[in-house]
């Protein structure tokens, strides 16, 4: 799940990796961090999924290298983008792409399963994210401030993995900002409660 407030970028995701009805593990981190100010969030196949990534970070750094200066957020995006599509027959995964860059600043992108790429002010994805459209729909402000968007997103996130079954017991949060990036981790015991669990 991702937030875009003022000028950063909060990334969230719950920990679960499953396969059908089998929970392989609760703790992988899914937020991945594939350039200095880009991160994706994996959603689908975790062994599709880090493969297409290993081959994003390769063409990240080549690209980065060519033209002596970071790569933007959409050129992540696009490279996702393609790999998925390229691919599409075999691969399960998508992609939130989320991160900060010197020409547009913060922006976030959806990589669908199959290649299509969106931009989006606020987006969630994978198997919790049914379960709190209603609360993204209420709670999520553009103005948000850095502590109104990270609580936003731990409660999001607590909302989710209290609902489905196959998401992970710990958050992980990434603060993308001009400055840099802060990856914070919020175990399963502090995340907050809510009066059905």
């Amino acid at each position: 799940m991702e937030r875009r407030c003022l000028d950063a970028q909060f990334k969230g995701v719950s920990t679960g990796v499953s396969k059908n009805n089998y929970v392989s593990s609760k703790t992988i981190n899914k937020v991945i961090q594939v350039h200095d100010r880009i991160f994706c969030c994996m959603a689908g196949s975790l062994a599709d999924a880090q493969a297409v990534l290993k081959a994003a970070k390769f063409h990240l750094s080549f690209h980065s290298v060519q033209m002596e200066s970071q790569p933007q957020v959409i050129a992540a995006a696009s490279v996702l983008k393609d790999l998925c599509y390229k691919n599409k027959d075999e691969l399960q995964a998508g992609f939130i792409t989320a991160g900060w860059d010197r020409k547009k600043g913060p922006q976030i992108y959806v990589v669908s399963l199959g290649g299509m790429l969106i931009s989006q002010q606020v987006t969630i994805g994978g198997s919790g994210s049914t379960y709190i459209y209603g609360y993204v729909d209420a709670k999520y402000r553009p103005d948000m401030s850095r502590e109104e968007c990270l609580q936003f997103a731990t409660n999001a996130l607590a909302l989710a993995m209290g609902r489905d079954n196959v998401s992970g017991g710990v958050a992980h949060l990434v603060v993308i900002t001009e400055s840099g990036a802060e990856h914070i981790v919020v175990p399963g015991n502090k995340l907050p409660k809510f009066n059905d669990e």
